[in-house]
């Protein structure tokens, strides 16, 4: 440690920290546009000009290493003059179109010009005007207003791993952008946005849609993947507007998937149902929410007398006390068959136990040595768990994959097994560590053959000292998910490696504590159809991965009740009953993310129409039924039934009592990041984008 004085102020500080992460954290203010926290140093704005004493100019805080003794002032008039004659050249070139900007009132250039520009400018010669780039449907571009701070092109490289922006030209003619003209492809796209500190890259979506200044900012939780994501969201008089990331450096650091970001549209979307709505004789009826719950109970209460004719489908996005009201529900009628996991076929080792979550937390994955990534993309799944894999890789981590060809890595890997039969590959690679270290277990493998990459990834997993295994949503997928669950277990204890079974869905892990007591076969209901379905915040023929029998059971059924956020089609000619349901910011309720944090948030915008939150929903149906217990005034409530239960997530011991001569390759099934859920399937933004152009990336 060495003593800084800045301004008078002695500041303790690591040698070699840069002068403006020591002022940062003493509270001292330095102005700055290049410079960020998460970004590597480019120093090229000069903005963080100060007076070093025994320095014979001003230098940039933001590259200047501190040493013991020495003495800084950021309010000097050296330092001034400086920052003052900076910021006349960065104002030289830019436009006076601060009133039309959708950066004004949140504008970096423009809370430092109040500082440090003058109110009129020696420059009278004409101003350079830039073209603006067509990026795609999510990022708006006025590059004339770019001050060329680069951090959009950093982050591209740094954190999204993709080189989308570069710089071209020199001097003032020096111009940002793809040199040809293409999108801009990151699924991390959206945080050039906030970082942008002018108006030259702004939200398409959002543009003129309201000023900055008008909006009120609500903290809650990402709904789509299990990252549980922290967001604002912003709302103007009730009605969400935006989204914007919320720093938590122990989940999302400052960053958000544009998902998260976008996905907000479909609040607004045509095809919100805002009424009950009942099918009498193939005409659709809108009706009041008391008689339309009185029609749910009546048309219901004929085939509780045998229960095992009822399915219950449940969204893995819904809140934690959706799913436990639910099940509350369900099993005071005698209802056992409720699945959230609609996107597997193979339910076998749940005798075993469920364990989908991440076996350290997410900071950690930056410290691993060694990784095996089975039947995953990460990069379109979780997309921020990646970019964590991302800064292990760049930190000397290996990364491994064993996966179906056809995926696109933004990270490097070390080695890379391409299969259509997973089973077979991680067989090879665990009989590989086997003779590795000499040992025996609870698989028989003598008719396995590995080669020399299968040992280079099993050598990989031993010698790191710190080693992980990860299977992914493709893995999930797989008919013989079982017997890879099996053997990636058993491969993580020979090479002392950790497990795990990620979680896609934001609620995944708390429908798994809830849920874990119910046997489930979905597949076999799919398949041999129910005579009456009920869907809590899904669309069958969509959501789940056996889409085409899904749509068949529904269409099959006597009787199907969809608990629903948006109308459709296809609804309307299978469904009886479509009861609106309030989502994302319009409800409140708590989420358990990949590393198990309970992370609760409030509703804070108005539901559209007569759309009510699930869980009131349920909450009403079990009083139309005459059950106790279903007395609540609000969520805090539920959540507090829930706590007593002392609920937890225990590792399975899975029997390793494997066939692996009947194991055949089978079409592994993705489905694209942007059709995981029915939100995401109606922003218009997030479907002109190419990811959402394919049906599967494997095909």
């Amino acid at each position: 440690m060495v003593k800084v004085e800045i301004n008078g102020q002695v500041v303790e500080a690591r040698e070699g920290d840069m002068l403006i992460d020591v002022a940062d954290s003493a509270s001292i203010s330095i102005p700055r546009f290049c410079y960020h926290k998460k970004l590597s140093i480019a120093a090229n704005c000069r903005m963080c000009l100060v007076d070093v004493e025994g320095a014979w100019k001003a230098v940039p805080a933001c590259a200047t290493p501190v040493t013991d003794g020495m003495k800084v002032n950021t309010r000097s008039p050296k330092a001034i003059a400086a920052q003052k004659a900076v910021m006349e050249f960065l104002l030289i070139n830019h436009p006076l179109d601060c009133p039309i900007c959708d950066q004004g009132g949140e504008c970096e250039l423009q809370d430092v010009a109040m500082d440090y520009g003058d109110d009129v400018s020696q420059y009278s010669e004409a101003k350079r005007i830039v073209g603006d780039r067509n990026v795609g449907s999510l990022i708006q571009t006025d590059m004339t207003r770019c001050i060329h701070c680069t951090r959009c092109v950093r982050f591209g490289q740094e954190i999204a791993g993709l080189k989308e922006l570069g710089a071209t030209g020199r001097s003032e003619w020096m111009e940002i952008g793809t040199y040809i003209e293409k999108s801009i492809d990151s699924e991390l796209s959206g945080n050039m946005i906030d970082l942008c500190p002018v108006g030259a890259l702004t939200n398409k979506p959002f543009r003129y849609k309201a000023r900055s200044w008008e909006l009120k900012a609500h903290p809650t939780v990402a709904p789509h993947d299990s990252i549980g994501s922290n967001i604002f969201v912003h709302t103007r008089n009730g009605e969400v507007m935006r989204v914007v990331p919320r720093e938590n450096e122990a989940i999302n650091e400052t960053w958000i998937a544009d998902r998260d970001r976008f996905s907000c549209e479909a609040l607004h979307s045509a095809d919100r149902l805002t009424q009950p709505k009942v099918k009498a004789e193939g005409h659709w009826s809108s009706m009041d929410w008391s008689l339309a719950l009185q029609v749910t109970v009546e048309k219901l209460k004929p085939y509780l007398a045998n229960p095992e004719q009822i399915a219950i489908l449940l969204s893995p996005n819904s809140t934690l006390e959706e799913v436990y009201l639910v099940k509350k529900l369900a099993n005071a009628l005698g209802i056992n068959n409720i699945e959230h996991r609609l996107r597997q076929q193979d339910f076998s080792a749940d005798q075993y136990g469920i364990n989908q979550t991440l076996a350290m937390r997410l900071a950690d994955v930056e410290a691993l040595d060694s990784v095996l990534v089975i039947g995953g993309h990460l990069r379109k799944d979780l997309p921020l768990l990646n970019n964590r894999l991302r800064k292990a890789q760049l930190n000397g981590c290996e990364v491994n994959v064993v996966n179906p060809s056809g995926l696109d890595y933004n990270l490097g890997i070390e080695h890379q097994v391409d299969t259509l039969s997973l089973v077979s590959e991680l067989a090879s690679i665990l009989k590989a560590a086997n003779e590795l270290v000499d040992q025996d277990n609870q698989v028989e493998l003598a008719a396995v053959t590995f080669n020399a990459t299968h040992t280079a990834i099993a050598n990989s997993l031993i010698k790191g000292k710190k080693s992980a295994l990860m299977l992914g949503l493709i893995a999930q997928a797989d008919v013989h998910y079982s017997k890879i669950l099996q053997l990636a277990s058993q491969l993580a204890q020979t090479t002392g490696s950790s497990f795990s079974d990620l979680p896609a869905f934001s609620n995944t892990v708390g429908a798994n504590l809830i849920l874990a007591s119910n046997s489930a076969d979905l597949t076999n209901w799919l398949a041999n159809g129910k005579k009456v379905f009920i869907n809590v915040g899904i669309e069958p023929e969509f959501d789940c991965l056996l889409a085409d029998q899904a749509l068949r059971a529904m269409q099959q059924a006597e009787l199907v009740i969809n608990l629903t956020a948006f109308d459709s089609v296809s609804q309307q000619n299978y469904a009886d009953i479509m009861l609106p349901i309030a989502i994302f910011a319009e409800n409140a309720g708590t989420l358990v993310n990949i590393q198990q944090d309970w992370q609760s948030f409030k509703l804070f915008a108005s539901a559209k129409g007569e759309a009510k939150p699930a869980w009131k929903v349920l909450r009403v149906l079990g009083n139309m039924f005459d059950l106790e217990g279903f007395d609540y005034t609000n969520t805090a409530e539920v959540l507090a039934e829930i706590k007593a239960l002392n609920l937890s997530i225990k590792q399975p011991d899975y029997q390793c009592n494997l066939d692996l001569s009947v194991i055949t390759p089978t079409p592994s099934s993705l489905v694209p990041c942007y059709s995981v859920d029915g939100m995401v399937r109606r922003s218009p933004a997030l479907q002109a984008t190419p990811d959402a152009q394919l049906t599967n990336p494997l095909n």
